[in-house]
């Protein structure tokens, strides 16, 4: 029998393979997990909430047990319209909403996601934002406030309602004296329309709809008016509008606390979003229609915004934006940024993309050959 064969030493190299597995696993194991607290801005039943967790989730998989982003539902931790102040100051690590609701703060913030856009859809404001300039100037805009955050829009929602009516409107006429709700640059645009305008976040519309302290109401799509109850203290829905016809989401992280996370980690934040994106972009087709089957089923009688109240929409944003600009020169720049790659993009989406109500219409319309 050899010595390399001998009992002693088979026992002594497993001691020393045990004693090695022994130093190498804890190191895997024993890495710590950053846990970050975000707050959306939305009730924790509405389908926002879910695009919350949704991207939260994405991070969270891909991340492993390294990064753990936990979404909690509007107050949960401060009131929503609050979040941004909340997680600059780190009370929040982050979260999640839409940059119209800081409005208050610098009126150039409005226009991520207050219409008209020039023409552009929500996806076109997102490629103004990540690739025409759109980026660094919100970056400039909270950088001059102070606001120690990091901001990342995705989502392109699709162009919202006019709103929840308790009679229909037929005529700009209609519109004047109403109690209505909205929010961002459209509480100006709508209050030059003759709206009485009340900015209430999503949490409170429907109660207050219902109290009557408002005749009518905006929100956003089908599947969040419906879980929200809207169709119970309204029956007619006005559909099309250019309030709001290009917003997007936010997704908020604190600076300091983003900023202290390895390379690959915040990698895998920018990819989840750009995933989240995508994926929202596609569940928010797949819900709103299904939803919107729902609520002709209950009895919802849903109409077209008349022309003339669209255009009239038009006339209130240009004076409104003449005004604010002369007010602030960062609404200027911004403005300025947007209105240069609309003009170039829109006139290439227009000139390319064929008349897809054309093709609904051959297969589904009233006048189709039925197979």
């Amino acid at each position: 029998m050899t010595e390399s064969k001998s009992p002693r030493r088979r026992s002594l190299l497993k001691g020393a393979a045990v004693a090695a597995g022994a130093m190498s696993a804890p190191m895997v194991s024993m890495a710590q997990t950053t846990s970050l607290r975000f707050q959306s801005t939305w009730p924790a039943k509405d389908i926002f909430h879910e695009y919350a967790q949704d991207f939260a989730k994405k991070v969270n998989d891909m991340a492993g047990n390294r990064l753990k982003i936990e979404v909690l539902p509007a107050g949960s931790v401060v009131p929503a319209f609050q979040l941004l102040d909340a997680v600059a100051k780190g009370t929040l690590d982050g979260g999640h909403g839409v940059v119209a609701y800081w409005y208050g703060k610098n009126s150039a913030l409005a226009l991520w996601g207050s219409g008209p856009g020039y023409g552009m859809d929500a996806n076109m404001v997102l490629a103004w934002h990540n690739y025409g300039g759109g980026k660094a100037l919100i970056e400039e805009i909270y950088k001059s406030l102070n606001l120690d955050v990091v901001s990342y829009l995705y989502g392109p929602m699709p162009t919202q309602p006019l709103g929840w009516f308790k009679k229909p409107v037929a005529r700009v006429e209609d519109m004047k004296g109403l109690k209505f709700r909205t929010v961002g640059l459209a509480v100006d645009v709508f209050t030059d329309m003759g709206t009485a305008v009340n900015p209430l976040p999503g949490g409170e519309i429907v109660p207050a709809l219902d109290r009557g302290l408002i005749d009518a109401a905006e929100f956003n799509n089908a599947s969040s008016d419906r879980v929200l109850g809207f169709p119970d203290v309204a029956k007619n829905c006005m559909l099309q509008s250019f309030h709001q016809s290009g917003e997007q989401f936010e997704i908020l992280f604190n600076k300091g606390k983003l900023a202290a996370l390895p390379a690959e980690l915040k990698s895998i934040i920018d990819y989840a979003v750009q995933a989240s994106s995508a994926d929202m972009s596609w569940k928010a087709i797949q819900r709103n229609s299904q939803d919107y089957i729902e609520l002709k089923k209950a009895g919802i009688k849903f109409y077209k915004t008349p022309d003339a109240i669209l255009r009239a929409q038009l006339a209130s944003w240009d004076k409104t934006v003449a005004k604010k600009a002369a007010e602030n020169p960062m609404f200027q720049k911004v403005l300025d940024s947007q209105k240069a790659f609309a003009e170039r993009a829109g006139q290439w989406q227009n000139d390319y993309t064929v008349d897809f109500k054309m093709a609904y219409n051959h297969y589904f319309g009233s006048k189709a050959k039925k197979s």
